[in-house]
């Protein structure tokens, strides 16, 4: 093999691995946004879903719904459910809130992260109304109620994997929106 066909074989092989190299980059970028649909779409990972308005049938069948409440360590707040759970017929609404005050002398941004378990049920659990939605500033020492609208999909009914679930826990963490983490946090937020 001639000097020449080395160089041109080793051109080759390098494009090939730029190539390779901007691929990935590329789909690094674009993985957190399709399995963001995927999740939003199949109810994968306990995603739950968003509807505008609450079915009109409502079943004779109850579920009870859990709550749970976590805070980030760099968060001053504390965030925790009023209530610990309700009982809920499938397509019946349901309303509950979440207690949140912060601790620090300053306004502090938090943004909500949830889920739903056991993960199967993430396809059925549908928010109405929920200050997961969007970010939430408290002000120095400031303490609010946060509701959280929802219903249990009727579709529920039909689904013979749902016939064992009795219980579903809906579970928030809320993180320091402030942080330069902004950008990495904002991927794991399951909603728009």
């Amino acid at each position: 093999m001639s000097l020449d066909d080395q160089n041109r074989r080793n051109k080759r092989v390098k494009w090939a691995l730029a190539g390779f190299a901007v691929g990935m980059i590329a789909l690094s970028f674009g993985i957190v946004p399709l399995y963001k649909i995927f999740c939003q779409v199949t109810g994968y990972g306990g995603t739950t879903q968003q509807a505008i308005a609450m079915p009109d049938q409502v079943f004779d069948r109850e579920v009870q719904i859990r709550f749970n409440s976590d805070v980030a360590e760099d968060l001053p707040w504390t965030f925790r459910p009023s209530q610990k759970e309700v009982r809920l017929n499938v397509g019946e609404s349901g309303l509950a809130f979440y207690r949140a005050v912060n601790h620090s002398d300053k306004s502090v941004t938090g943004m909500a992260i949830y889920n739903v378990t056991p993960l199967k049920a993430g396809q059925y659990f549908t928010k109405v109304d929920c200050f997961c939605f969007t970010e939430q500033v408290l002000e120095a020492g400031q303490e609010v109620d946060m509701p959280v609208t929802f219903f249990i999909d009727p579709e529920f009914m039909d689904d013979p994997d749902m016939e064992d679930v009795q219980t579903i826990t809906l579970s928030y963490t809320f993180y320091n929106q402030s942080d330069e983490d902004e950008a990495e946090i904002s991927a794991l937020i399951t909603n728009d």
